[in-house]
């Protein structure tokens, strides 16, 4: 793993770490060409919305009230105004298919992260979709080994 990549990964795990989620820590950066931080994110539930409400931790609600860490990459950066364009974003899992088309239409042209497991039972359908859609895209997709 090149240094950088080793880095930008470290802050993905950094901000999974601040997730109050309680099965899933996922985080997320993004950066420029320069190497410069453009934006941060992880998965959680949406600002101003109680996240201390067992209930809503619950698998299946817990999908309905979480966001995802890519997302919240692309919003924080979006409610800032600054531009995802070119950039590429790293993330400490594999992207759903929800991110995978924000990820596309924000602008991001590469994505680093972890190889998912292409044949698992709950999610290896929706991984091989993203693939395709992401590779579709033109986006460049590089697997880090941890």
């Amino acid at each position: 793993m090149a240094n950088w990549d080793k880095r930008w990964m470290q802050l993905c795990d950094l901000a999974a770490s601040w997730s109050k989620d309680r099965n899933t820590k996922v985080g997320s950066c993004i950066v420029d060409n320069r190497k410069v931080l453009i934006s941060i994110g992880w998965n959680g539930f949406p600002r101003k919305i109680n996240d201390n409400i067992d209930s809503r931790h619950l698998r299946p609600a817990k999908y309905s009230w979480t966001e995802h860490s890519e997302r919240n990459a692309i919003f924080n950066a979006a409610a800032k105004g600054i531009s995802t364009l070119n950039c590429t974003m790293y993330v400490n899992w594999f992207p759903c298919a929800d991110c995978a088309r924000g990820i596309i239409q924000a602008g991001i042209i590469e994505l680093v992260a972890i190889e998912p497991d292409w044949e698992d039972e709950r999610w290896g359908e929706d991984f091989r979709i993203v693939k395709e859609m992401l590779e579709e895209a033109g986006i460049i997709v590089r697997f880090i080994v941890r």
